[in-house]
């Protein structure tokens, strides 16, 4: 049993880890910001020191991964509360509360639930019309100036101590998870290569069934780039550490089209191989050559990954691309129907490398 590294050096990494680690550091920010503004809500004056409840459920709302999501989620549920009292108001102005207006009020607030535009607004609108009229009672009008001011001040706390306090950057999370398709699409073709080169047919293995990881992976890392891009905004640590998220998505944009052409690489040889998703030939002397070209694209995939690809890889795989088109050409012999798999994977290999192409040469170091 291996024994932990209790040392100050390691046991100081761990903790500045755990402190990094972005959902660590929003819960303790959310709690250092719920106690301000639950010693701030007293001293509110008039009506709103009666609700000093509301000022922590304020922190929350305005409690986001990001500066940008936290002001744009605070706007849209302080206009649902807004919408929400007004429905309550006009119940009280010409009527009285009673089981059919609450009721009206409510299916109302529903209703309004349908304008996207509301975002997390429109949750509160509903809530907001019944508290007002069922908690508030005769005092609905001082409730509710209480309910809005301490929900406000619980807003302006949260979104001030996200601010000061490193406001979140979302940058280093979406580089990783480019990192993580390119490594998952090296891996991919080396087991496609390794397939190739076994005994024919090859058994099934995890080769054959990437192809939704891989669209898996690629939808991750869009959705981490967009968390990144929205985290820039506004945000004063994006000035400190600049980052072109355009170049990552022209990455992820090449990436997407290579795990395509992965996928239909995979279809023919499962076609190839077992008979599905369509049964086709692929000659046994066409496959080292196959192998061969899948093989250097991985090992290309593989060097990007590691932040320095080399021009001399991307060569050596773009020849043997065209060295796989040469012997198609050479084994023209065998007739349509036995060369029409391996051309069809040739040109998945030679469009990969298209598509891979500007960025590796792009992120080619610089000779010293």
């Amino acid at each position: 049993m291996r024994t932990p590294d209790l040392s100050p050096r390691a046991t100081g990494g761990l903790v500045k880890t755990a402190v990094a680690h972005p959902r660590l550091l929003q819960a303790v920010k959310t709690a250092v910001a719920v106690a301000i503004a639950w010693k701030l809500a007293p001293l509110m004056p008039g009506v709103a020191n009666d609700y000093p409840y509301y000022a922590p459920l304020g922190v929350i709302v305005a409690s986001f991964p990001t500066l940008m999501g936290s002001i744009k989620n605070a706007m849209q549920t302080l206009a649902g509360l807004v919408i929400g009292i007004a429905l309550a108001a006009a119940v009280i102005i010409f009527s009285e509360p009673s089981v059919l207006t609450v009721s009206l009020v409510v299916g109302i607030g529903m209703l309004f639930g349908g304008i996207r535009q509301l975002g997390a607004g429109r949750e509160y609108v509903p809530i907001a019309g019944l508290f007002v009229l069922i908690v508030g009672g005769p005092n609905a009008d001082g409730y509710s100036i209480g309910y809005v001011s301490q929900m406000t001040l619980g807003i302006v706390v949260g979104l001030a101590v996200n601010l000061l306090v490193a406001p979140p950057l979302r940058v280093t999370a979406a580089v990783k998870e480019l990192s993580r398709l390119r490594s998952a699409l090296g891996l991919h073709l080396g087991s496609v290569a390794d397939a190739l080169e076994a005994s024919w047919p090859p058994e099934e293995g995890e080769w054959s069934k990437q192809g939704a990881t891989l669209a898996s992976t690629s939808t991750a890392v869009r959705r981490a780039l967009a968390e990144a891009d929205e985290s820039r905004r506004i945000n004063p640590r994006a000035r400190i550490r600049p980052h072109d998220l355009s170049t990552d998505y022209d990455d992820l944009a090449a990436l997407e089209n290579a795990t395509f052409y992965v996928r239909d690489l995979t279809d023919v040889l499962a076609g190839a191989a077992w008979g599905t998703p369509v049964p086709v030939e692929l000659p046994a002397a066409l496959r080292p050559a196959l192998s061969a070209a899948v093989r250097a694209t991985a090992t290309l995939v593989n060097e990007w990954d590691t932040g320095e690809p080399s021009l001399d890889t991307l060569r050596a795989a773009e020849d043997a691309a065209a060295a796989m088109t040469q012997a198609i050409h050479e084994h023209r012999d065998l007739g349509a129907e036995a060369i029409v798999a391996a051309s069809a994977a040739a040109l998945d290999v030679t469009r990969m490398l298209a598509a891979l192409s500007p960025g590796i040469t792009r992120d080619v170091p610089a000779k010293a």
